[in-house]
C-alpha cells in the first residue's frame, strides 16, 4: 500500500544535478600533491599504481548516463581515487549507499583519506564506502542487487557477473574494447538486458585477481 511516505523523503534530498555534485566534491582533494595544480584540466591524471583520475568530461558521461537518484545502492568498481564514489555519495544522498572497490591498498587508503578531508557541515558521505576488492571476483556479489553499478576501467567483454547483481531496473555504465555502454536491466531472464553505445573512450583495463 502506498501511504505518500516516499514521496515526502524525496521532497526532504532533492535530486542534485551532476555539476552540483562536481561543484561540492573539488577534484583536487582526491589527486596526489604533485598533479593538483592540474585539478582543472580536462585530462586524465595520474594517481599512482598505474592507475588515473579520469577527466572530468568522461566522469560527467558517465554519471549522466547512469542517472544515479536519492536512496539508490551503487557500486563503484575500480574507484581509485575514491573522487567518483564521493560524487556518487552526493548524487544519492544520505539515504543512499555508494561502495566503492579497489584492488590496490595504497589507494584505498589514499581514497579514505581524501573523503575525510571533505567538511561534513558541508557535504555528508558517511555513505561511502570504499573497501578491497575479491581476488578473482569482480564487484561485490554477496552484497547485491544494487540499483546502479559504475564500472572505470575498461573491459574487453560484457561481463555478466555484474549485470547479476544489479535488480530489476538497475543501470550499468561501463566502457567495453574502447566502447561505453549502457546497460538496462528489464526484467528477470538471462536475455532480459537493454544495451546502448554511447561513443568511444579509453579506460586503464579492468582487472580479475
Amino acid at each position: 500500500m502506498d501511504t505518500g511516505m516516499g514521496v515526502a523523503m524525496e521532497s526532504k534530498h532533492p535530486q542534485v544535478s551532476v555539476p552540483e555534485a562536481f561543484s561540492q566534491v573539488p577534484r583536487e582533494l582526491f589527486l596526489p600533491e604533485e598533479e593538483r595544480h592540474f585539478a582543472s584540466s580536462n585530462v586524465p591524471l595520474s594517481i599512482g599504481e598505474r592507475q588515473t583520475n579520469s577527466q572530468p568530461s568522461t566522469v560527467a558521461d558517465m554519471l549522466e548516463l547512469l542517472e544515479p537518484r536519492p536512496g539508490h545502492r551503487v557500486l563503484d568498481v575500480g574507484s581509485g581515487s575514491g573522487w567518483t564514489a564521493a560524487l556518487l555519495g552526493v548524487l544519492v544522498g544520505p539515504r543512499g549507499q555508494v561502495t566503492g572497490v579497489e584492488r590496490h591498498h595504497r589507494l584505498i587508503e589514499r581514497a579514505r583519506a581524501s573523503l575525510r578531508r571533505l567538511d561534513p557541515d558541508t557535504v555528508d558521505l558517511s555513505n561511502v564506502e570504499i573497501i578491497t576488492a575479491d581476488p578473482g571476483t569482480l564487484g561485490r556479489p554477496d552484497a547485491g542487487p544494487f540499483d546502479r553499478v559504475l564500472v572505470s576501467a575498461e573491459a574487453q567483454t560484457l561481463p555478466t557477473e555484474l549485470i547479476e547483481q544489479l535488480r530489476v531496473g538497475g543501470v550499468m555504465v561501463i566502457p567495453v574494447a574502447g566502447e561505453m555502454l549502457k546497460v538496462v536491466v528489464t526484467g528477470t531472464g538471462d536475455h532480459d538486458v537493454s544495451i546502448t553505445r554511447h561513443g568511444q573512450y579509453r579506460f586503464v583495463p579492468l582487472i580479475r585477481d
